[in-house]
């Protein structure tokens, strides 16, 4: 397996970068439903799939494995183990000696397997890097509808796994507004909006009830959500208010030299008046527009170092389901809540 020891060094050297949508034998590895994700790339479906369906028209119906690893001296490297995609030979990443890997298959059915009456439909699958991040976006039944207008938020669970020994898999809600698929960030990290994360240690069926039981919540934690957001709704902040809201996500700096921070604050100024969704009538210079400047502008019009379309998309993706983006929007939220309870 000495073989493996330069890849494996370009695998961990790549790890923080390649954000980029994976593709194998010219195949992107996406599959959706509905609106194309990433600039028409991927196969689109006529209707939302089933797991297998998903998988399939995705290429993601490959798995993985662990063997030794070498140093480029043939070494073998102690209680370490490089995680190998079997289909295309390429190393995703090391791990340690009690790494189980989850297969995609399994991945899927144990999203399936949480709604006991099969009834779970994936509207987005796909792959990033060379296929060591993986995730699943299904729709759950129902909607929240705010004040009574045209604005809808869709309710999502959001399955992600990665065969790098990164992460562990998670599954946790993903409401989505319907109008400017902005990706709300709420209760992040924390109660039950963080979902479950379940570590590569094996027992993954044991952790089906556990799952299910999650979902259970979701009827609270929509009704919860829906409530919250009808008083976002409800509340008109001042212009002082606004230049707050919007300093405390993007403070001025200590130096004095707050050129681009001014030009951040003028680009949400801009999304809170004249944004996706911002002209609905009972939605127009709310607390809630004021949210959703800042999720338009994190999920849709933050720089990214990525020079190809397609992969400032995927990067956006990644940023804003697993990363500083989720991370920067769930701040906003709890602000905004805040500010309407002042």
């Amino acid at each position: 397996m000495a073989g493996y020891s330069q890849s494996l060094r370009s695998a961990i050297e790549d790890t923080d970068m390649a954000h980029e949508v994976a593709v194998t034998d010219g195949r992107v590895a996406i599959a959706y439903f509905g609106q194309a994700p990433w600039h028409g790339l991927g196969r689109r479906l006529d209707n939302p799939a089933t797991a297998q369906e998903a998988i399939t028209a995705a290429g993601l119906d490959y798995e993985v494995s662990l063997k030794p690893m070498f140093t480029a001296e043939g070494m073998e490297v102690p209680k370490r183990r490089a995680v190998v995609r079997e289909d295309t030979r390429v190393v995703l990443g090391g791990v340690g000696p009690d790494y189980v890997p989850i297969q995609n298959t399994e991945a899927f059915e144990f999203l399936d397997a949480i709604v006991a009456e099969g009834g779970l439909r994936y509207h987005t699958a796909g792959a990033l890097g060379k296929g060591e991040r993986l995730w699943l976006l299904a729709k759950l039944p129902g909607y929240v509808r705010v004040k009574g207008t045209e604005d809808v938020t869709d309710k999502y669970l959001l399955l992600s796994n990665s065969h790098n020994g990164t992460s562990a898999l998670r599954v946790f809600f993903t409401p989505i507004r319907v109008v400017c698929a902005n990706t709300l960030a709420i209760a992040h990290g924390r109660g039950v909006g963080q979902g479950i994360s379940i570590v590569h240690k094996g027992g993954l069926r044991a952790k089906v009830a556990e799952a299910q039981k999650m979902l259970g919540l979701a009827h609270r934690f929509y009704d919860d959500l829906e409530g919250q957001i009808n008083r976002l709704a409800s509340y008109y902040p001042t212009l002082a208010q606004l230049k707050h809201y919007f300093a405390a996500l993007y403070p001025e700096p200590d130096n004095g030299n707050g050129i681009r921070t001014r030009n951040i604050h003028e680009e949400l100024f801009r999304l809170f008046e004249l944004g996706r969704g911002q002209d609905i009538y009972g939605i127009r210079r709310t607390a809630w527009a004021a949210y959703h400047a800042i999720t338009e502008y994190v999920d849709h019009h933050r720089p990214t170092r990525a020079a190809a379309p397609q992969d400032r998309s995927a990067l956006r993706l990644q940023s804003q389901w697993f990363g500083s983006g989720a991370k920067l929007k769930a701040k906003p939220w709890d602000d905004a809540l805040l500010l309407v309870s002042s």
